[in-house]
This record gives structure tokens, C-alpha cells and sequence, in this order.
């Protein structure tokens, strides 16, 4: 079927990024894995291509295009070549919606300039260890100095995507204790200086997947941020994680569907040129079996995540429309990648092989962003049960 959510310029703009996928990236796409990082000079190059500022509007530097559509089409390149451009997603997806809502204007003319060249690259800082989804109970302080001047943090967080690379860092904070009818009040955001004293990048985590994303624990000991450099008001930063869920929801389940659409890819590359008993495993009933029915569960999660796309870039995407999405795209890519990695037999569990890293990079989609559990519980209280 022929897709309709994607106009020319969203075409024209895949072509672009394919062609600085192959030249600027797969060919060293190797030693980035082996290394598990990406090198730094790759972000300021898609500064300078325009990717980060898509979104940004044109008094920052940017291209001032409301729409996220964009975006699934860097994420669909991606897939399809089986790379990644390291923890720049975090960047994009998860940090820009909070500045360009939060911010105020002079803070906006301090950080997105650099956020969209590259030289300022960001990440965002809520997970603690021990404490998982619940966020509520985190115990990172930022207590406010006694001339309101700065904030002091202390405090650890772990899970960081970008956090090695990061220049700065939204870090959610517990500016003043909970609430008897309300554990969720007293949380600000602060957007740290990663240059800052007391900050501190800790391990790089040694992942199962994403081994390119950049993925860390911080620490904070008595970390000065001046107040201005504080999103939103005080104590309300809970309300604002919340107002940015769906995009991201969207955004894992736009990333699902593309790594299932390039699993069958992969498997109908490989079932075509490789031959078993005189014949290609393609030409086995069995072998088209399983790729006819991973391609219809492609389609209907393209239709799923199109539907969502659109709804998004009207404001019309709702909390349980973007946990529906992610949970069908995420489990039905699970299985569809599980079963393409099935029919390269032993070769697919070689990392030599782009399924064996896509197996493990889609894991991790049924858990962060909520866990299937956690949508599972949105779509049924969105349904009164």
C-alpha cells in the first residue's frame, strides 16, 4: 500500500540523510561499535546538515518546521542501514520538546543556537538506582542557596542516554520535600553545566544492546546552578515529564517499526543468497511463510505508526494513543525480528550480522519510555477499567 503520511520534502530529505548515512557513517560504523561510542565530530556534521534544527524555530537557527514527521524518517534510514547516530535521539526527541516549552527566551537564545549546530549537545537526567519508573521517589537534591542565587545538587543518576558526550543535562531534582496528598510536588528541572565542579561522569554502562548509544551514570556533589538556568517553575517539574511522554512514546514506536520493516529486509536479503541443499532458503514454503507473515505484521504497525504520526503533528495524540502504539509496535516487532533472526539460522546469532545487532538493540523498546506493564495500565484506565 502506498504511504500517504510522508510529502515530497519528507522524501527529498530521506534521500539526503540515506546518502550521509552511507557515506558518513557506515563505513565506520564498525570501529564505533567495537568502541561503543560514536566520535563527537559526528554530531557537529549533522549540525551542519540541519537535523537538529528541524524543529527549532528561525529567530534560534533553526528551520522552524512544526512537525515530527521528520524525525521518523531519520529513525526509518537508520533502521534500514542497521547504524545509529549514538544518543543524538535523546537530543532531539526527548530534550527539545522541554526547551522549547519550558524556556524562557533569553534562555532560549543561550542553548539552542548550540543545540542546533551540535556544540551543545543534550541529555536528560531522571532515573535514579533504585528507584526505576518511579520518579516520585527520587531522592537527587537541589537545594536553593540562601541568596536564591544557585542551586546546589547532589544527588546520582544512572541510564543516562548521550551522558558521556552531553554539554548539558536536564536533571530532575527534589527542590522541596513531598507533599502529604502529593509525593509528586517539589521536583524542578535544572539544566546543567557538564562542565560544572562536583559533576561527574561515572561508568559508560556496558549494555546488552545500542552499544554505539552512549549510555552512563552520573554523580553530583554540591553542584552549583544558578537559578536561571532552572525550566519552568519550581517544584512542578513532574507535571512537565509528563507533558512529553507521547512524543516519546511515538518516538519508540516509530524506532520499533522501522527495525521490524529492516529485520525483513535483512532476512530476505540473506534467505535469497544463501543456499541450502541445492536451493535458496528463500525458495522454501516454509522461508516464505515466515517472511509473508512478518510483512503483514510490518504493514500493520506502518499503519499503526502513521495513524500516530498524523495525530501527533495535530496535537490530537493522546497519552493512550501513544502507549497503544508503543505497546503494539514494540511487542509486534519483537516477534518479527525474533523470527528473521530465526531464518538466518546460525549466521544470525553473529554480530558479525546487522539481525544479531538489531535483536539486541530492539530489547530494550519494550521497557524504557514505560514498560509494556505500564502501557498495558494506560490503554485499561483510558478504557475505565
Amino acid at each position: 500500500m502506498r504511504r500517504t503520511v510522508f510529502d515530497a520534502d519528507h522524501e527529498a530529505f530521506r534521500d539526503t540523510i540515506r546518502a550521509f548515512i552511507e557515506s558518513e557513517v557506515v563505513p565506520d560504523y564498525d570501529k564505533w561499535y567495537e568502541a561503543g561510542i560514536v566520535p563527537r565530530d559526528l554530531y557537529y556534521k549533522l549540525g551542519e546538515l540541519g537535523v537538529f534544527g528541524i524543529e527549532v524555530p528561525t529567530e534560534y537557527g533553526g528551520a522552524g518546521i512544526e512537525s515530527f514527521k521528520f524525525q521518523a524518517v531519520i529513525t526509518e534510514e537508520l533502521a534500514r542501514a542497521g547504524v545509529s547516530f549514538g544518543g543524538s535521539s535523546v537530543h532531539v526527541a526527548l530534550c527539545l520538546p522541554y526547551l522549547q516549552t519550558y524556556a524562557t527566551h533569553e534562555q532560549k537564545q543561550r542553548w539552542l543556537p548550540g543545540f542546533v549546530s551540535g556544540e551543545t549537545m543534550f541529555a536528560i537526567a531522571m532515573t535514579e538506582p533504585g528507584t526505576g519508573s518511579d520518579l516520585a521517589g527520587m531522592r537527587t537534591t537541589a537545594k536553593l542557596a540562601d541568596d536564591g542565587s544557585h542551586y546546589v545538587l547532589n544527588g546520582a543518576k544512572t541510564f543516562i542516554t548521550g551522558g558521556v558526550h552531553a554539554d548539558r543535562v536536564i536533571v530532575c531534582a527534589r527542590t522541596a520535600p513531598p507533599r502529604d496528598d502529593d509525593r509528586r510536588y517539589g521536583i524542578s528541572l535544572l539544566v546543567v553545566d557538564t562542565t560544572s565542579p562536583g559533576y561527574q561522569v561515572g561508568r559508560k554502562l556496558d549494555k546488552l544492546g545500542l552499544r554505539v548509544s552512549d549510555t552512563a551514570e552520573l554523580t553530583f556533589t554540591d553542584v552549583r546552578v544558578p537559578v536561571q538556568d532552572r525550566l519552568g517553575d519550581a517544584h512542578e517539574g513532574f507535571s512537565y515529564l509528563g507533558q512529553n511522554l507521547p512524543q516519546e512514546r511515538l518516538s519508540i514506536a516509530a524506532g520499533a517499526y522501522a527495525q521490524a520493516k529492516a529485520a525483513v529486509r535483512f532476512a530476505e536479503q540473506y534467505t535469497r543468497d544463501r543456499a541450502v541443499f541445492g536451493k535458496s532458503v528463500a525458495s522454501f514454503q516454509n522461508t516464505k511463510f515466515e517472511l509473508a507473515t512478518c510483512r503483514s505484521q510490518v504493514d500493520a504497525a506502518e499503519a499503526v505508526v502513521d495513524r500516530a504520526l498524523e495525530a501527533h503533528d495535530r496535537g490530537e495524540l493522546s497519552a493512550a494513543d501513544a502507549a497503544s502504539a508503543k505497546l503494539f509496535c514494540t511487542e509486534t516487532a519483537s516477534s518479527v525480528i525474533d523470527r528473521c533472526l530465526q531464518l538466518h539460522g546460525g549466521y544470525g546469532y553473529i554480530n558479525e550480522y546487522p539481525i544479531a545487532r538489531l535483536y539486541a538493540d530492539s530489547r530494550v523498546n519494550r521497557i524504557y519510555g514505560g514498560t509494556s506493564e505500564v502501557m498495558k495500565m494506560i490503554i485499561a484506565k483510558d478504557m475505565g477499567l
